[in-house]
């Protein structure tokens, strides 16, 4: 029995999405003894919290480095994500889904939601935060360490400047884990209607014809009309 699957994401975008997701969560459990100081000193010393300091830092890079990288390697990919897929226009479905989200949650299997296109409405406004409170993470996480001394570079800011970039920085770190976890509840299948599809992202980027007519019936009825990104591949599922 065969399948037709849709190519939904590149490897670039699978590589750069990996990348930030992981540093992510090791950016959060580092950060968390950076935060409080006395959480790593008083369970394992005090050079456990220098030690997560540095690795804070380090795993920082990464975080930085490769979506840059993304975007020079495909600044079209990189117009399309926000002027498409963060700001693109709402139509009737868009709103009508983002309206019902929070009842699909608790009773998928009686809450009839609309076709969406290729990003779903909801998903519009937590990718967006995600993104641009990642941007401010990163600018303000520079130049905190920029402070302390970065490759050699010392940069001596205003004890008011560095207030208020730790302020932001501290803001957006306890924003990103709260859409974090809700993303990762949803993006790794362990809401029932998700499961399976964290093979999108973290697999070869392929979505089954089905699934993508379950989340994305307007994306998956234009992928199957053009058919460049359609392949038939042998059920694995006996």
């Amino acid at each position: 029995m065969t399948r037709r699957y849709i190519q939904r994401h590149s490897l670039l975008t699978r590589v750069t999405h990996g990348v930030a997701a992981i540093s992510c969560i090791l950016l959060a459990l580092t950060g968390l003894f950076v935060f409080w100081p006395e959480l790593g000193g008083s369970i394992m010393g005090g050079d456990f919290t220098q030690v997560m300091r540095q690795l804070h830092r380090w795993i920082a890079i990464p975080f930085i480095l490769v979506p840059i990288f993304a975007v020079l390697k495909s600044p079209k990919g990189f117009v399309h994500l926000f002027k498409e897929d963060v700001f693109g226009k709402w139509d009737k479905d868009d709103f009508e889904w983002a309206m019902k989200f929070p009842l699909y949650l608790f009773a998928p299997g009686k809450v009839h939601m609309p076709p969406q296109h290729h990003v779903k409405s909801a998903q519009r406004l937590a990718d967006g935060a995600l993104l641009i409170l990642g941007i401010f993470m990163a600018i303000s996480g520079v130049v905190l360490w920029l402070n302390t001394g970065m490759f050699g570079l010392t940069v001596q800011f205003e004890a008011g400047t560095l207030l208020f970039w730790h302020l932001v920085h501290t803001i957006c770190f306890f924003l990103t884990v709260f859409i974090g976890i809700a993303h990762i509840y949803l993006g790794a299948g362990i809401f029932q209607p998700y499961r399976g599809t964290i093979r999108i992202m973290f697999g070869d980027g392929k979505v089954s014809e089905s699934d993508a007519a379950y989340h994305w019936g307007y994306w998956a009825n234009e992928e199957l009309a053009l058919g460049k990104n359609v392949t038939v591949e042998k059920d694995s599922k006996k």
